[in-house]
């Protein structure tokens, strides 16, 4: 039997391109978490290479509202906020639907071709945003072609790290995610900043810079540790034979369709309902994010001790909570609070489901097949609500207690999904950790 040094000692040896296929089918597959490293230079560079990963990917589209305000506002003035927020809602479900199409090319070893090509779709459809002057333009470039791209790199992103850690993977996985958060905060400083100086065009074409540069770091850490042991199923049907895996389903595709809604609408929101001069109202966009940033990091550590089922089903309920409190803000400092407090509870429904599907799964065979599933359905989600609380909301008008109503429903009515999908699998019993 390999000893936990050796296993290392091998891991070391490797060599250093992990788009061999035929290398990686050499690897041995049962390489346990064990032997994992646990640290050290290598581990922590793929940490910040999967940051940036998320930073690039998941904090554009965390910064789509901004975009959203704009388009309203200047761009196009003659399209209504629900088919504006079409683009960013096509561009966060192609994230999520390619993210967990490309398994089987992940599993097969192209990593660094999956992250070369994501890359260059996301700097070229900022590139082509920046030229973009007519809706269908935009549509294509910031909608459909950096999902595309953001989609080929969110599974290099989120599964090498873990494979480098075994009793630091919650921290190391959560350094890794509060990308997408950081990520939003600077792109919107970068946005707010430069766009009344220089102009939307080269605003945008300098996110694109960013976004190379920091893809560039990705592409040259990143490496596979191990190969898996066979290839990725895309589809498990057995899965949905499974009440509490049906009941999750269903309750995390509902809470996408809920969850970004005060992310796509806070800027007009407080610009039309609180006092806010036009510079603040574009930075509580910037609170959210910033505040989700620990709510991805807190939660995830608390579900260690509680189980993540059970903390995602409290997180949703207290984000629903909050949605229907957004009903009764009409000044800054409450609108303030309320994005504190968003952001810090609803972080955790991004964060939490790939460990609740894992605790959901007692055949970690079927775990990739099965958390593909969920995230596809999540796509169809998040595809969803953003253009429905679009229509839901009066921009001429300032009416948005509609839409607000949608989000705290959605959520809530997630929350129940998820806590009952926990009753299905383990009862009522708190000790144990789902």
């Amino acid at each position: 039997m390999t000893s936990p040094s050796a296993g290392r000692r091998d891991s070391e040896k490797a060599p250093k391109s992990h788009d061999d296929s035929q290398s990686l089918a050499q690897q041995p597959a049962a390489l346990s978490a064990s032997a994992a490293p646990d640290g050290g230079a290598r581990a922590w560079l793929q940490v910040l290479g999967g940051f940036f990963i998320l930073f690039n990917s998941w904090g554009i589209f965390n910064t789509y509202g901004a975009f959203q305000t704009y388009y309203e506002q200047e761009l196009f003035p003659s399209s209504s906020a629900s088919a504006i927020s079409w683009i960013g809602s096509i561009q966060g479900f192609l994230l999520l639907l390619v993210g967990s199409l490309t398994g089987p090319i992940f599993d097969m070893g192209y990593t660094r071709v999956l992250m070369i090509v994501g890359s260059f779709l996301m700097v070229f459809s900022l590139m082509m945003t920046s030229l973009s002057t007519q809706y269908y333009e935009a549509f294509l470039a910031l909608g459909v072609t950096f999902g595309l791209g953001s989609g080929c790199v969110f599974v290099p992103g989120v599964a090498i790290v873990s494979t480098y850690f075994n009793k630091r993977r919650g921290l190391a996985v959560g350094i890794t995610t509060s990308g997408s958060s950081i990520g939003s905060v600077v792109y919107l400083s970068v946005f707010h900043q430069l766009q009344p100086r220089i102009g939307f065009p080269w605003t945008v074409r300098v996110m694109g810079f960013i976004v190379l540069a920091t893809s560039a770091v990705s592409i040259a850490v990143m490496q596979r540790r191990i190969a898996p042991s066979g290839r990725r199923r895309l589809f498990d049907a057995k899965a949905f034979a499974e009440l509490p895996y049906t009941l999750f389903c269903i309750g995390n595709a509902i809470s996408f369709m809920g969850t970004y809604i005060p992310f796509f609408e806070a800027p007009a929101f407080a610009a039309a309902r609180t006092s806010a001069s036009p510079t603040l109202a574009f930075y509580f966009l910037a609170i959210l994010s910033a505040a989700s940033t620990l709510g991805r990091l807190l939660p995830n550590f608390l579900a260690d001790k509680t189980g993540p089922l059970t903390m995602l089903a409290g997180c949703a309920t207290a984000t629903g909570i909050l949605a229907l409190s957004w009903l009764a803000v009409h000044t800054v400092g409450g609108f303030v609070v309320f994005c504190v407090l968003y952001g810090l509870f609803s972080g955790s429904l991004v964060s939490l489901p790939p460990a609740a599907v894992a605790s959901l799964t007692d055949d970690h065979s079927r775990l990739g097949a099965r958390l593909g599933m969920a995230f596809a359905l999540a796509g169809f989600g998040l595809l969803i609500g953003n253009p429905v609380a679009g229509v839901l909301v009066d921009l001429r008008t300032g009416e948005f207690w509609k839409g607000i109503v949608f989000n705290g429903v959605a959520v809530l009515a997630a929350g129940a999904l998820l806590l009952a999908a926990r009753v299905a699998k383990a009862g009522w019993s708190l000790k144990a950790k789902v």
